[in-house]
Order: C-alpha cells, then sequence, then structure tokens
C-alpha cells in the first residue's frame, strides 16, 4: 500500500486546524469590536453644567479672589504711607544738604584765601609763632582754626546720613511693594477674566407672560420659575398676612413665586433678606429680590430694568412697577 511520504501530511487534515483557528480569531476580533462598540454607546455624555454647577465654580473663584483683592488693597495701603514717609524725608533733608553745602564752603573759602591770598593777619600770627617750616605744619594750623567749621559740618553730615539710610530703606520698600502690587494686580486680572468667562457660559433666556413684560437675561430655572408664578398673580388682591394662592402681602408674594421653585422662604422680609445672597445693584438679575427702606419693610420681585412684580400695598394689587419710586435697600438671590 502506498504510503504519503514522511514530510507531508493528509490535506485534509491539515486544513481544519488552521482554518478552526482563523476562525476562532475571527470570532474574537468581532466580539472585541462590539464589546468596544456596546461600551462606546453606554458611555454617558457628558451633560453641559447647570447654572448652579457654574455659579459654584465662580464662587470658589471669588474665594480665591476675595483674598487676592484684600492682600491688594492691603499693598497699596502701605505703599501710600511708605511714599509719603519717603517725601516728608525728602523735605527735611534738602535743608540738611543745603546747610552742609554751606558749611563746607566756608571750610574751603577759608583754605582758598589761605593758599591764594596768603594768611590774614590772625592766620600770619598764628604761622609767626608757630614757625612753620613745612606744609603739613600749616595744613595743621589751618585745621585748627577750621575746627569749629569741621564739627558743624561733622554734625550735620551725620543728621543727613541717617535720613539718607532710611530714605534709602524706604526707596527699597517702594520698589519691593510696587512689584507686589503689580503682580497681585496681573493676579486679579487673571481670576477677573476666569470668573468673566464663567458667567458667559450661564444659559440665558426669555420669559413671556401675559400680566409681564418680556424678561431677557433669566439664567436659572428657578428664576424663569418665580417669575412666571409672580406674574401670574398679576392682578390678585393685597392682603395682610396672605401668602396666596389668591392675595398675598408683599413677602407673602415672593414667598410664594420661590416656593413653587422649589425654594423656602420666610414669610418675613428680614428673614428673607438674610436667606439670599448679596448681590451689588450692578450685577443684579432677573429673578433676585429687591428690598426698599432702611428697616426692609418692602420686597419685589425683580424683572430687570428697574421693573419689579410685587404687592405693593391695601387697595393695590399685584402689578408691575418701577424699583425707583421707593428707596432700594439692596438686592438678594435665593437659593
Amino acid at each position: 500500500m502506498a504510503t504519503m511520504p514522511p514530510h507531508r501530511s493528509a490535506p485534509g487534515r491539515s486544513a481544519r486546524p488552521g482554518g478552526l483557528r482563523r476562525v476562532a480569531h475571527r470570532l474574537l476580533t468581532l466580539v472585541a469590536a462590539a464589546a468596544v462598540g456596546a461600551g462606546m454607546l453606554a458611555a454617558p455624555a457628558h451633560a453641559a453644567p447647570s447654572v448652579d454647577e457654574i455659579e459654584a465654580q465662580i464662587d470658589k473663584q471669588w474665594e480665591q479672589l476675595e483674598p487676592t483683592i484684600e492682600q491688594y488693597n492691603k499693598v497699596r495701603a502701605q505703599l501710600k504711607v511708605n511714599r509719603k514717609k519717603s517725601a516728608d524725608l525728602q523735605k527735611k533733608i534738602e535743608p540738611l544738604a543745603l546747610q552742609s553745602e554751606l558749611a563746607m564752603t566756608r571750610v574751603g573759602d577759608l583754605a582758598s584765601r589761605y593758599y591764594m591770598d596768603g594768611p590774614s593777619q590772625e592766620i600770619g600770627a598764628l604761622l609767626v609763632s608757630a614757625k612753620p617750616d613745612t606744609l603739613t605744619e600749616q595744613l595743621t594750623i589751618l585745621d585748627r582754626l577750621a575746627r569749629q567749621e569741621r564739627k558743624e559740618v561733622e554734625g550735620v553730615l551725620k543728621v543727613r546720613a541717617k535720613y539718607d539710610a532710611e530714605k534709602q530703606k524706604l526707596d527699597a520698600l517702594i520698589v519691593t511693594q510696587t512689584k507686589q502690587q503689580n503682580d497681585l494686580a496681573a493676579k486679579k486680572k487673571k481670576i477677573d477674566a476666569e470668573i468673566k468667562r464663567l458667567e458667559k457660559s450661564l444659559p440665558v433666556t426669555t420669559v413671556k407672560t401675559a400680566a409681564c413684560p418680556t424678561v431677557n437675561g433669566v439664567v436659572s430655572e428657578a428664576a424663569r420659575t418665580a417669575i412666571k408664578t409672580a406674574c401670574a398673580q398679576v392682578g390678585d388682591p393685597y392682603v395682610w398676612g396672605a401668602t396666596g394662592p389668591n392675595s398675598f402681602d408683599c413677602s407673602g408674594l415672593t414667598q410664594y413665586a420661590y416656593k413653587a421653585a422649589g425654594i423656602s422662604l420666610t414669610h418675613f422680609t428680614g428673614a428673607q433678606w438674610n436667606e439670599g445672597k448679596a448681590i451689588p445693584r450692578s450685577e443684579a438679575r432677573p429673578g433676585d429680590l429687591v428690598f426698599f427702606f432702611s428697616d426692609l419693610h418692602h420686597v419685589g420681585l425683580y424683572l430687570g430694568n428697574d421693573q419689579m412684580v410685587h404687592a405693593p400695598r391695601a387697595g393695590k394689587p399685584v402689578q408691575v412697577a418701577s424699583i425707583n419710586y421707593m428707596p432700594v435697600a439692596g438686592f438678594r438671590r435665593p437659593s
């Protein structure tokens, strides 16, 4: 019976193991691809940050900024004080410098007269009695005559040197503080730019209601809800102590509006002032609470453009009005 050469194997048997390996490899590849695809599909999409999250970022940035501002103010105040000290010392140094110069001039004049014109009678008498025969001895005699002047000059120079040393210290301090001020200003500028960037990322929307003017620039869902709720009450009567749903006093209306937004406020203007975040008038947004009078006895819901919706008083229903007809005490942002 014929046999196959030892270096060859039967075709059927050789093909099967290799084929299985290729099939297995393809299956593994397909399974891996499917797993990756499933993972990609299952990966959660990164949602845009909410208003509250952006506000939290701004608050965090502000926490970093405010100490920098106070440090900047501290250095600037110190710089102002030290510049004044330096200027005062300069005023004191100037007459001392003149006094020193005049004293030195007197001594110089004495020396000049001696060398150019010859000694005066007093100097000549001293020279004759002393019988000086060298220039060194002559200068010694001149030095004795100028001793009083020299003492005066030395005293002036000591005082002047003291003030010069103090001024030098102050000038060095001013150089250091000027650098600090510039560094702090650069840091403040950088953080300010970051806060502006974050503020620009706040979603701005428009609220349209039947009873209020169109409100632009509303940035939070809570503010939108509060505005819509308060505006829906326009025309409802003012009733002392009422918190809705059909009648309101001033703090009752703001409490009712923000309750609809999921934010709890106390039915009292003083408490609502403390329950909100203080906002400068220049940064007030629609939805903020605006308070009036020094004792905070009235509150309204700000709509922007110096307009508000509020419950004014008995005999006047909930209405839209200007905030400028009463003295504004400040703004607060419920949260």
